[in-house]
């Protein structure tokens, strides 16, 4: 298979191909394409491959718009950081959407799907213009983000707003770090369940055991391997380590 890939950071996209030179050295990727603009300079000169990798937020806008240019008839694994309400339109329609960053079993999973598609053994690809429809209407809608947090301590409950928490991490139970760097404890919930209820705009997993919310961000220094080391804002002290995978990311969350 002939394969595109769409994405504007080049770690991300050189890893991605890598990774398919590993898992899926049938496929051939023709061209990494950073843009909403060069893809449709790429798809005016060139006939459809047989798969399309496609980020969402791209540096010259939301990689959708490229369906007003190009009609688009292969399939397409979207690869995207923000996870949004249309996923499950998409994974029950053969064409997957694998949030970053990527992993190979995922990536693998993917790309066997089309394969079956190719070969007659799934269904074929949805009208993209009516994901298009659904991935809109949905996103206009405003999510319903979890505006404030309950601490139950000392026989009482206190109401904590999202907004004035700095850090989120866990240890053994999770605790939260308040901007004036009050620390709290809160409860056993996963980390995972409060991420799906922050606003993604605002807060940032930088790694296994963290949250971040993007006012508490000081500085971001290098460290070895290509890892970052968040500092915070005083009055907390506290150093956070994002990985070479996600530094992209935060770049990208950062710099919006």
């Amino acid at each position: 298979m002939q394969a595109i890939i769409i994405e504007d950071e080049h770690l991300i996209a050189q890893e991605m191909r890598a990774s398919l030179q590993t898992i899926a050295p049938d496929v051939e990727v023709l061209e990494v394409l950073p843009s909403i603009r060069a893809a449709r300079k790429w798809f005016s000169a060139h006939p459809q491959p047989d798969l399309l990798f496609m980020d969402i937020k791209l540096s010259d806008g939301l990689s959708f718009e490229l369906f007003e240019y190009v009609q688009i008839t292969c399939p397409i694994i979207f690869c995207t950081a923000y996870e949004e309400y249309a996923i499950r339109a998409f994974k029950v329609n053969g064409v997957d959407y694998l949030l970053k960053p990527v992993q190979e079993e995922d990536l693998k999973k993917a790309v066997d799907k089309v394969r079956a598609m190719r070969q007659g053994n799934a269904a074929a690809p949805p009208d993209l213009q009516q994901l298009l429809q659904l991935f809109t209407q949905q996103a206009a809608a405003k999510p319903a983000y979890k505006e404030r947090f309950v601490i139950s301590a000392n026989n009482k409950w206190t109401p904590v707003e999202t907004k004035d928490i700095a850090v989120i991490y866990r240890e053994s139970l999770n605790y939260f770090l308040k901007f004036n760097g009050e620390k709290l404890i809160y409860d056993y919930t996963p980390l995972e369940e409060i991420e799906e209820v922050l606003d993604h705009n605002m807060f940032f997993r930088a790694n296994r055991q963290t949250i971040i919310n993007i006012a508490a961000v000081h500085t971001v220094k290098p460290g070895i391997n290509q890892k970052l080391t968040i500092h915070l804002k005083p009055p907390i002290k506290m150093e956070v380590e994002v990985s070479r995978e996600k530094a992209p990311l935060l770049k990208k969350w950062l710099d919006r």
